[in-house]
């Protein structure tokens, strides 16, 4: 289906990936991400459900073909599974939506799991095909000290029933020396031998927290080597519209990705922005470039708003992110936590 007017930035780049985060609020704190008394926004600043509906349509008016929504935990949110059933029918045909609208080629989320045994079904059937889970370990005591919630068993569990859905599922691990450096290889392991692909992600100096990233930067090429002491891994040409570049395992039959912010920038075939609860577009997960479409959704003419506002966006977006842990001590390359932005 053609687009009157697609979303493409200064660089040449079609941006056809939205990553919409509908609340920053998590029920874990993750100590590589926020601090355990974490402040987070009040309600009234957040989008309505109905404004983030809207929000979407806008976005796939202008060539979004991807949705992926994000958080904070977006099930934590009241009445989220609405919003899900809305935007599965602009799914297109084929794609499992009742309706089938047609413009939206996938609709996707990033969980951590912990709610996911109660909506893996009503997922299932609004349409979503296959969802991000965030899992570093699978060690209990390590994953209560790392989360300080002692959440596992729930997050193993809604990856059981999510399985049993027909969801898709692919972890997400951030991988941190010196926390769970050592179990990575049992855990891609496991992560394959329950039929699903799992990706290694390297930490991000976002917002501050509690303790000094450097200590726990793990570079993937280190990682990346080590496995391959172990396992035969061979390129795969496998995409999914995100930053993650694949590897076949030919020992465990199973598909590994590598997102690397810090090691091997990727931001030459960017096609992904993101949008905050409160509807602050950041055209770059690494920059400070944004654009309030809160503001447009709720002007006299949202429709004329929010198209410039979209604009600009395009217009502002940068070549690439900065992203740096080069030093013990050195305060986050941006105040704003990954919560906030969305993941």
């Amino acid at each position: 289906m053609s687009v009157a007017n697609p979303l493409i930035d200064q660089f040449s780049r079609r941006i056809s990936y939205l990553r919409l985060s509908v609340i920053d609020r998590c029920d874990l704190r993750c100590a590589y991400c926020m601090p355990e008394r974490m402040t987070f926004l009040p309600k009234a600043e957040v989008l309505t459900l109905e404004e983030l509906h809207e929000l979407a349509l806008g976005f796939i008016d202008r060539g979004i073909t991807r949705l992926r929504l994000t958080g904070g935990e977006p099930l934590v949110r009241r009445d989220m599974i609405e919003l899900v059933r809305a935007l599965g029918r602009k799914l297109g045909a084929g794609d499992g939506a009742t309706g089938g609208e047609g413009r939206l080629e996938e609709l996707t989320l990033t969980t951590n799991g912990t709610r996911l045994a109660e909506f893996a079904d009503d997922l299932a059937a609004a349409g979503v095909h296959r969802i991000n889970v965030s899992l570093d370990t699978r060690d209990r005591a390590a994953f209560a000290k790392l989360t300080r919630r002692d959440s596992l068993p729930q997050v193993l569990a809604g990856i059981a029933a999510a399985r049993e859905a027909g969801l898709k599922v692919k972890l997400n691990t951030v991988a941190l020396k010196g926390v769970n450096e050592a179990e990575i290889p049992d855990l891609v392991g496991w992560a394959h031998g329950q039929g699903h692909d799992i990706t290694l992600i390297e930490v991000m100096p976002l917002g501050e927290v509690e303790q000094d990233r450097f200590d726990h930067y793990l570079p993937l090429s280190q990682v990346r080597a080590a496995l391959e002491r172990r396992w035969t891994l061979t390129p795969s040409d496998h995409r999914t519209g995100g930053p993650a570049r694949y590897a076949d395992i030919a020992e465990t039959g199973g598909r590994l990705g590598f997102i690397t912010p810090l090691t091997n920038n990727f931001c030459d075939g960017c096609n992904r922005i993101r949008v905050t609860a409160t509807g602050q577009l950041y055209a770059c997960l690494g920059g400070t470039e944004q654009v309030d479409l809160r503001t447009a959704l709720r002007s006299a003419d949202p429709s004329r708003e929010l198209a410039e506002a979209l604009d600009l966006a395009m217009r502002i977006k940068p070549a690439r992110h900065s992203f740096a842990i080069d030093r013990a001590g050195a305060a986050p390359a941006l105040a704003r936590h990954m919560s906030t932005t969305g993941g």
